[in-house]
């Protein structure tokens, strides 16, 4: 059974970082294309960053390029999204999730939130 689990969620202020973890069990990241989303209250769940298994080629969403990465590591097999310069149209629920080899994504963690004040 495969399981996602997210922390380092937190409340910050404009200009703050945080790194989010996202701690995966069941199957290695680096045998699968992990990816981070969001989802902000009332709104839909959308894409913010993708790293594909094996070469591990990342992908971001255009708003948070430049101040968001995404990375892993392997031996703790876990994935990062480190998030620089954040803005309050950050604040969003993030959640993890996993595509085996690149299919769709079918593992998901349960979220953590992430609020921006101004």
């Amino acid at each position: 059974q495969v399981q996602l689990v997210e922390s380092g969620g937190g409340l910050v202020q404009a200009g703050d970082s945080l790194r989010l973890s996202c701690a995966v069990s069941g199957r290695t990241v680096s045998s699968t294309t992990m990816g981070w989303f969001r989802q902000a209250p009332g709104k839909e769940r959308e894409f913010v960053a993708r790293l594909t298994w094996g070469l591990g080629s990342t992908y971001y969403l255009e708003s948070v390029k430049g101040r968001f990465t995404i990375s892993r590591d392997n031996a703790k097999n876990t994935v990062y999204l480190q998030m620089n310069n954040l803005k309050p149209e950050d604040t969003a629920v993030y959640y993890c999730a996993g595509a085996p080899r690149g299919s769709d994504y079918e593992y998901w963690g349960q979220g953590t939130q992430v609020t921006v004040s101004s």
